[in-house]
């Protein structure tokens, strides 16, 4: 948090405007709108409710399938089964991380040979790195799947000179306390499809009929963000290219600092983008480092220093486990051996250095 968000909440405060929805909102919505190309947006309670709505303007319902990748945090398949849906999951490519293109064309050419193709497929941009939307895309115009875009962890992101948000049918994002921009607690539904946008701003309003009286036609939910976490927001806008770069710079740091260690590998940027690198994680090969990634998790932990295993796939998870699955050996090993360093913008060269050092303490001898 920086002066100008404290400014913009207190004015908020001071205008007594403390219910959802007021001018924060609106001034949120299109200060969003102008940093992604212009399409329409609904600001939210969260990255999940918007990925609820995503999948409620595309019409997903009980028995439908949507197609997510295995390798992501667990808010991107549990809107699915909100309706009575279910995930099937497809891994992800060793080079990106993100939703294999070819992995998915095979899937959905199978899929419509048995006549049984899902109602959406889910891309995700995973710690900030988009996922490669034109093959993706293709692959579901071809068959007529609307994609959706979650990138709850990409905001800042770009693919091809676009904006992350605006690459699929419809797009969600987060504003969660450790997303790169925080309102602490919010999202944001994107599109260039005006109807869905204000279809979800309904359903997230309770779905409130136009009529004097409190009218309810069908089901509604209270998911709009309010006005006093959209100042926030607003003053957090402001200072995103700013946080992107300070990402980008803790993995420059840890990269120079680390990357030569024998068995050690940092994520990659795919050439088609520029990723924010959200989290900074890197996959660790024990038989060659000497440690395992949970012999260096703990080593730090045992320092007060904070790193986290890569999501562990939904395909493994226990409320997933009847869900189809494609793949997994890829996001299997991620798992494995992946970790997420400290990458906080906030942190100071010395906070890195002290990260930096505790690792390589465990590095086996040179030569």
């Amino acid at each position: 948090m920086g002066p100008r968000e404290r400014e913009l909440l207190l004015a908020a405060f001071d205008s007594n405007w403390i219910a959802p929805l007021g001018p924060n909102v609106d001034a949120f919505e299109a200060e969003l709108s102008a940093r992604l190309a212009g399409q329409h947006v609904a600001a939210l309670a969260s990255g999940t409710s918007a990925l609820h709505l995503a999948l409620c303007v595309l019409g997903v319902g009980p028995g439908d399938e949507v197609i997510v990748p295995t390798l992501t945090f667990a808010a991107s398949a549990n809107p699915v089964t909100y309706l009575g849906a279910r995930p099937a999951f497809l891994d992800v490519s060793a080079a990106t991380w993100t939703l294999d293109p070819a992995l998915l064309a095979e899937e959905l050419d199978r899929r419509a040979r048995r006549g049984k193709l899902p109602k959406a497929v889910m891309a995700v941009d995973l710690y900030g790195q988009c996922a490669d939307y034109d093959p993706i895309r293709a692959a579901c115009e071809k068959h007529g799947v609307p994609l959706i875009e979650d990138a709850a962890e990409g905001l800042g992101a770009t693919y091809r000179d676009r904006p992350a948000g605006t690459l699929g049918d419809v797009g969600a994002i987060s504003f969660n306390g450790n997303k790169i921009i925080t309102t602490s607690g919010g999202g944001a539904l994107i599109s260039a499809n005006e109807r869905w946008i204000a279809q979800a701003r309904f359903l997230a309003t309770q779905a409130r009929d136009p009529a004097p009286h409190y009218q309810h036609s069908c089901v509604g939910y209270n998911y709009r963000l309010s006005n006093l976490l959209a100042a926030v927001g607003r003053g957090q806008l402001e200072m995103l290219d700013d946080r992107v770069e300070r990402r980008r710079a803790n993995f420059t740091h840890y990269r120079e600092h680390l990357g030569q260690l024998p068995g050690m590998e940092f994520m990659p940027e795919a050439e088609y983008g520029r990723s924010t690198r959200w989290l900074t994680a890197l996959t660790i090969d024990a038989g060659r480092f000497g440690r395992t990634r949970e012999d260096v998790r703990r080593h730090l932990e045992g320092l007060d220093i904070e790193a986290r295993p890569v999501w562990k796939p939904m395909h493994l998870q226990p409320i997933f486990s009847g869900c189809s699955m494609r793949g997994g050996d890829v996001a299997e090993r991620l798992f494995r051996d992946g970790l997420c360093l400290p990458s906080g913008s906030s942190l100071t060269e010395a906070d890195l250095d002290r990260v930096v050092e505790a690792i390589r303490s465990l590095a086996p001898p040179a030569g």
